[in-house]
């Protein structure tokens, strides 16, 4: 497994997406900023992208879009794994949480990265369903993954990204826990947004995505906004810290330090 050249800090990051180009709408800015902190970074979407593309086959699409996923990680710094199923064939499975449990502990990382348990597609809201049970089972001896890896003692911090449009499925606002200032970074996660390039076309005619990198800005000035201190931002939303770790563990925010800032409550 490659290792990227940061000088590392103990810390790792793992960013886990549903889909190809997920990553890079709301979690590759932070991404970037923790692999400027030290963290060693890791990239994985859970299905391979096969039905985004109106043109290409099912399997020729899948593996335009793993390509295309490969060189967003390189340019993300991150290490790249493979996906574990097709697009709509994201369901709350055994094999499935076996499979991401077992690249989990082998990762082992601090910093789990993860979609919002509340968005508009099911195979949004169920990887974020797999992805917990995997950190949950990752230190659990007896539970048996494909393949086998030994079960591994460590904390690991779990965010939730915002979901597209803001809100959830019902169309109701989300706000998140803490901010993550990704002004000074959002040329790279451009670029690397921009290596998708078989779905400029794909989200313009089926999701009304007209100039969707330019889409991917404007949301990050929505949640800037939100913050009421930066210009760009994103927004994450802390998962419970039981089975994971201490309550008062919050990697990172304190990989991040002054990027951060936590919403004020009451």
């Amino acid at each position: 497994m490659p290792k990227p050249s940061r000088k590392r800090t103990g810390r790792v990051a793992f960013a886990i997406g549903a889909h190809p180009d997920d990553i890079e709408f709301g979690m590759a800015g932070t991404l970037l900023l923790l692999g400027q902190a030290g963290c060693e970074l890791h990239y994985m979407t859970v299905a391979n992208g096969c039905y985004g593309s109106a043109t290409m086959t099912k399997q020729q699409t899948a593996n335009v879009r793993t390509q295309e996923s490969r060189e967003a990680a390189a340019v993300l710094g991150a290490v790249y794994h493979e996906p574990i199923v097709d697009d709509l064939n994201v369901f709350y499975a055994q094999d499935l949480i076996m499979k991401l449990c077992a690249v989990i502990r082998q990762v082992n990382p601090q910093i789990l990265l993860i979609p919002s348990p509340q968005d508009y597609m099911e195979d949004h809201t169920t990887a974020c369903r797999l992805a917990v049970t995997a950190a949950f089972c990752r230190n659990i001896p007896n539970y048996p993954v494909d393949p086998p890896v030994p079960a591994i003692d460590s904390h690991v911090g779990l965010y939730h990204a915002m979901p597209v449009d803001l809100t959830d499925q019902l169309r109701n606002p989300l706000r998140p826990d803490l901010f993550v200032d990704v002004a000074s970074v959002l040329p790279e996660v451009r670029r690397a947004l921009a290596c998708h390039r078989s779905q400029k076309e794909w989200l313009d005619t089926t999701q009304g995505m007209d100039t969707y990198l330019d889409w991917m800005v404007e949301m990050a000035a929505k949640v800037g906004r939100m913050s009421g201190r930066f210009e760009h931002a994103e927004g994450w939303r802390r998962h419970s810290a039981r089975g994971f770790g201490p309550e008062d563990f919050d990697p990172l925010s304190e990989a991040l330090g002054g990027r951060v800032v936590h919403r004020r409550t009451g």
